[in-house]
């Protein structure tokens, strides 16, 4: 039969019974507690990780200590960096740490790679995500290196709050989300809150003028 987590993963559905079989020896359910690390820099890299539950934040760190949120990993997602440091039998160079509570299927190294050989099925769901995500980073990289960030910022906080609710956030957060640092975040926001766009308080942010922001966002 079927393990119950299977079902988060329609892509695997009609993966081969005997190479069900393999994946089901070669993987277990693990559980990491909200800001545990799934994994740090320079560790090596022993599972394919298919996240069941809860959220995983991918992020990379300067040497200045600047911090910028490359993906999260979500329920019925898997993690790329992963995937990319299984194939290339390479370290991890990132870190991910739990924003919830998370459950995860760990598939072992060596498992992993004998499906990659063996199941068309399992080759395809890898790398349907792999290409999948890697066209998100892509997306990234030039929102970051090309767009003006007052828009990056405006759409931002577009998307996380409604008006009359205060988004719970620090400048240094939204700095990490969006690969800045806090001191343009914070510039960016006060001229928000001079325009009437904004209000600031302390851990959070009230969205005053939607409108103003959708066209400061260009939308």
């Amino acid at each position: 039969m079927p393990p119950e987590w299977l079902s988060q993963f329609p892509d695997l559905q009609e993966i081969e019974p005997n190479h069900l079989e393999m994946l089901q020896g070669g993987a277990q359910v693990v559980s990491v507690p909200s800001g545990g690390m799934v994994f740090t820099v320079g560790a090596p890299c022993q599972n394919y990780l298919m996240v069941i539950d809860g959220s995983v934040r991918v992020q990379k760190t300067s040497e200045s200590g600047r911090e910028i949120v490359l993906y999260r990993v979500e329920p019925g997602q898997t993690c790329v960096l992963t995937t990319v440091c299984l194939l290339t039998n390479r370290d991890y160079d990132a870190e991910a740490i739990a924003e919830s509570d998370v459950q995860a299927v760990a598939v072992s190294s060596s498992t992993f790679h004998d499906l990659m050989g063996l199941s068309g099925q399992f080759r395809q769901f890898v790398m349907s995500a792999y290409s999948i995500r890697m066209s998100e980073l892509m997306a990234l990289i030039d929102e970051v290196a090309f767009q003006r960030f007052d828009v990056r910022l405006s759409q931002h906080l577009l998307d996380r709050g409604e008006q009359g609710t205060p988004i719970a956030t620090t400048h240094q957060q939204i700095a990490s989300e969006l690969g800045s640092a806090r001191e343009v975040v914070s510039r960016q926001l006060k001229d928000f809150e001079r325009r009437g766009l904004v209000k600031l308080g302390r851990g959070e942010i009230d969205l005053i003028d939607r409108m103003g922001l959708r066209e400061v966002a260009g939308l």
